[in-house]
């Protein structure tokens, strides 16, 4: 067993157990998945009634350079290695597997097959209906409302944050925006996200408060997704907001990253409720 601490945090007292992974220590919560060793569990003040959070890149079959829990079944990999990977999650029903294409397509899971949907988001209000989005540097983020009620997973790359993913998913949704609470989920960070002038002129011709995240780098812009999804989701009115302390890129024993690997896996958030 691992051992037993206490965080301390700003809404309130975690606990947590201290589990090795693959020979590195890395902090599980507690409240997680039925598989908690492969999984960092969003860190919100959720309803009891929610699962919800990201899988790491250990505790799978899959071979380098897809090592080792690599759940996408688009990017190369040996699809019996992908197959048993989602095995291994333990998960109580097969998750809505999406088909993103950085688009703003938000489709209701529970009217969905499990795989084939072509859509960067989806909800539910449907318990034991798991939503899902992959991602290895784009920014996942899960939802639900205050009441348990709702739930929902969306993937938003640069080009999806720009055109309005996250508000499609918030006008789609059955609740109110101040009874939402949002968990940003591991992307890559604001030191290692470097992207041209017309990433950054995109964003502020839509808010120009953007510009707050961006910062010059030797011809380039280093980006803050997360800083720039917070905007986005303050400007709807949504303000109890989590998470976006991660980076895929630099913290490579436990994620999955695009840009630094290229070839590579993909880690799944997913959320539902029981």
């Amino acid at each position: 067993m691992g051992t037993r601490i206490e965080l301390q945090n700003t809404e309130n007292i975690i606990l947590c157990d201290l589990r090795v992974l693959c020979g590195e220590s890395f902090l599980i919560m507690k409240k997680s998945t039925p598989n908690s060793g492969c999984w960092l569990a969003a860190d919100w003040p959720a309803p009891v009634n929610i699962h919800a959070g990201t899988t790491l890149r250990s505790g799978g079959v899959s071979l380098p350079p897809y090592a080792s829990l690599n759940l996408g079944d688009h990017v190369g990999d040996n699809p019996a290695a992908v197959a048993e990977n989602r095995r291994r999650l333990n998960l109580p029903t097969e998750p809505v597997w999406l088909r993103q294409t950085h688009s703003t397509q938000i489709i209701d899971a529970a009217r969905c097959a499990p795989n084939q949907n072509e859509a960067d988001g989806s909800y539910t209000t449907q318990p034991q209906v798991i939503c899902s989005v992959l991602s290895a540097d784009c920014l996942p983020i899960l939802i639900c409302d205050r009441t348990g009620a709702t739930v929902a997973a969306v993937h938003a790359g640069w080009r999806g944050l720009a055109t309005g993913i996250i508000e499609q998913a918030i006008a789609t949704l059955p609740a109110s925006p101040n009874d939402l609470l949002v968990w940003l989920g591991p992307a890559i960070g604001p030191d290692a996200y470097e992207v041209g002038d017309e990433v950054r002129e995109t964003f502020i011709a839509h808010t120009p408060a953007a510009k707050t995240a961006f910062a010059a780098q030797q011809g380039k812009w280093r980006m803050d997704i997360y800083q720039l999804a917070r905007q986005r989701l303050q400007a709807l009115g949504i303000t109890a907001i989590y998470g976006g302390n991660h980076c895929t890129f630099t913290e490579k024993q436990y994620f999955y990253s695009y840009r630094r690997d290229g070839l590579t896996g993909r880690m799944a958030s997913l959320i539902w409720l029981e």
